[in-house]
């Protein structure tokens, strides 16, 4: 490791601030910029280091501008990447200060597991985090022998060391996610069910929208603590704010006047509504301020004495607002919320330092005990007016979450709104076919000039028409317009040639041909005929597979000992295909697939899902050095297509149209 950092940086103050991870994520952000211009300059960086963690958040573009200018008069320097490190450090410092957070990115509960910086840990968060697992876990058979945690030891760190406790977590935080017959829970684990198990957790956690780039299973059987916490911390996060849709509390169409407001309200992040709901209860009190972040605008505590006293007056104390100190006035707001019977998840320094993290927790658990929004009806008519549609709802999560998936400078939480300015979609196509996108051309957020955006969403189709995407009738202002259908249509080719790309780049004995749907079909039928099963699919819309047997059994083709028999049902009835559809996604993730479909996805047999499910499992397999795979394989049962007739990764005969 020492070898590889030296090579990226040769100032040894700069080694023992990053790992390798941190260099190589940093050293991948440097270049982007760079090669935006063909070089980067000290009048550059204040711009460009909007897409950074903590440094791009916390700071505006014209405070980092004066910071830098302050620090390096000369603007028209040349910047190599030690000297962007030591300007990055400085102003991760400054930020941080601002925000009253610790040194490292304590901001990010959704964004920063991956660029967790400076490796100091928060002791509060981790405090709150060990009371949240002691509370939601402590009646788990399995787990109970070892909670509650210490909050004020390093036990957990220990514990998650077998990867069992964060499967559970995962489990609380989006029930269902893993199918916990899938999970190792001997109470000696070897080294290979440990690194099962924290592969199942990683896969899993991708698929419930945390962003894991950049941690391996190492991280997690070498306790780092910052890359634990960081995922405990995005991973209570969703559970916290599950209920912040209106799927889930309809009432929430209390905060808006009409229809339109309501799709507008419908495409928001979870922390965005939040902020929404927080302020349309204040208005209700004498406080005048509105909220705009969970930190800097609650560190007098202020804000929560009147929210408090909106929704629980009853349990208000008059002293609260009438002390001069924001600490004392701090205490007196978590004395209030004890009343009400809410969980704290802070202290009364936690407010008054600005933990974001923890704020934002805190105020999320209020919500969930009381929102004190209207149990009438009447308004929810708007929502009968909305169109809901289940299919189109799962394919936007599949598509958001393998978006994520792949470490963009930005999350994403609804692929119609949050890609229409094209830059995430050519950030994506970026990733998938390296040095595709003319960046030259490409205009960065923020983006103001609707044209500009178009510019963005033009590249994007022409991108699409290079990789032979089928897109008739679509145009970049389509995707800026948020269609619907037509983004779906573009995401599903996208993401249907990354993996294609992944399976050509993994055949180098096949002779630059390319793989298609069908040599995926016809390799998924051979592996499971020479296991001796009788099973096979006829495509990938076949609806015989909708009781899961045949995945089952493609599993247990590419690795005998992972399936266990005894716990697969018949798959008759529907339940039964359920448990079995639970089963097998939990199972391709414990090898290692990185999946995002939904046990639906496989019951329903939607065959875009199918294919990319049978797909993973292709990869997978491929990946595996020779001596680990079962069993001797044939070129066929490989994926060499010698016999294939088409060249074409756009030949759909087994998954039928790519757009439909």
């Amino acid at each position: 490791m020492a070898g590889y950092v030296g090579i990226l940086v040769s100032d040894p103050s700069l080694q023992n601030q990053f790992t390798q991870v941190e260099l190589r994520s940093l050293k991948t952000h440097f270049t982007s910029m760079r090669r935006e211009s063909g070089k980067l300059t000290m009048g550059d960086l204040a711009s460009r280091m909007s897409r950074l963690k903590v440094v791009g958040e916390n700071l505006s573009e014209q405070e980092r501008a004066d910071f830098i200018a302050d620090l390096y008069p000369n603007l028209n320097d040349e910047v190599d990447f030690e000297f962007f490190l030591k300007v990055y450090l400085k102003l991760h410092a400054h930020a941080s200060s601002r925000t009253g957070s610790p040194a490292k990115n304590s901001s990010a509960f959704l964004k920063a597991a991956t660029t967790t910086l400076l490796h100091t840990i928060s002791e509060s968060e981790k405090a709150s985090y060990v009371a949240h697992i002691n509370n939601y876990l402590a009646q788990d058979g399995f787990l109970n022998k070892y909670l509650p945690i210490d909050p004020s030891s390093n036990d957990l760190f220990e514990f998650v060391k077998d990867g069992v406790l964060l499967c559970k977590l995962i489990n609380v935080a989006v029930p269902g996610t893993i199918d916990e017959r899938a999970i190792n829970t001997k109470r000696l684990l070897n080294p290979w069910e440990r690194n099962e198990n924290h592969t199942l957790c990683l896969n899993s956690a991708k698929a419930i929208g945390c962003t894991v780039v950049n941690i391996g299973t190492q991280d997690f059987i070498e306790g780092r603590r910052h890359l634990v916490l960081g995922l405990i911390s995005q991973i209570i996060k969703i559970q916290l704010l599950a209920d912040l849709n209106l799927k889930k509390t309809p009432q929430l169409v209390e905060l808006v006047d009409d229809s339109k407001d309501v799709e507008e309200l419908m495409s928001l992040p979870p922390e965005k509504i939040l902020l929404r709901w927080m302020n349309f209860q204040l208005k209700k009190s004498p406080y005048k301020k509105i909220v705009s972040n969970f930190s800097t605008d609650v560190k007098d505590a202020e804000a929560y004495a009147h929210l408090l006293n909106v929704l629980a007056p009853e349990h208000s104390n008059p002293s609260t607002l009438a002390v001069k100190d924001p600490f004392q006035r701090a205490k007196l707001v978590l004395e209030h919320a004890d009343r009400m019977g809410c969980k704290r998840y802070l202290t009364a320094k936690d407010i008054v330092d600005g933990s974001p993290n923890l704020n934002l927790a805190f105020v999320a658990h209020i919500f969930q005990h009381r929102n004190g929004l209207s149990t009438e009806t009447k308004q929810i008519s708007f929502l009968e007016t909305l169109p809901d549609d289940a299919q189109v709802s799962r394919e936007e999560r599949v598509f958001r979450f393998w978006i994520n998936s792949l470490g963009n400078s930005t999350y994403i939480d609804n692929v119609f709104e949050d890609l229409r300015n094209g830059w995430i979609l050519l950030e994506t196509l970026d990733k998938v076919s390296p040095g595709i996108v003319n960046w030259k051309i490409a205009n960065r957020p923020p983006i103001k000039l609707p044209f500009k955006k178009v510019e963005n969403c033009n590249q994007v189709v022409k991108i699409g028409k290079q990789l032979k995407f089928s897109l008739v009738n679509i145009a970049g202002n389509d995707i800026v317009q948020g269609n619907k259908k037509l983004i779906l249509a573009y995401l599903w080719q996208l993401m249907r040639y990354n993996i294609l790309q992944l399976l050509k780049n993994l055949r180098f004995h096949s002779h630059g041909k390319e793989i298609t749907d069908v040599d995926i079909l016809r390799w998924a039928n051979t592996k499971v005929s020479n296991s001796g099963s009788q099973s096979r699919m006829d495509s990938f819309k076949d609806k015989s597979l909708s009781d899961g047997i045949f995945f089952l059994e493609l599993l247990s083709a590419v690795q005998p000992r992972s399936v266990n028999w005894s716990l697969v049902t018949k798959g008759v009835t529907d339940d039964q295909k359920k448990m079995n559809a639970t089963y097998i996604i939990s199972i391709a993730r414990k090898l290692g697939c990185s999946i995002f479909l939904l046990p639906e996805d496989i019951t329903e047999v939607n065959q875009k899902m199918i294919l990319t499910l049978t797909a993973s499992i292709m990869y997978w397999f491929l990946k595996q050095p020779v001596e680990e795979k079962p069993s001797a394989t044939s070129d066929s049962e490989n994926g060499s297509q010698a016999e294939t007739n088409s060249n074409s990764t756009t030949d759909d005969s087994a998954s039928e149209s790519s757009v439909e």
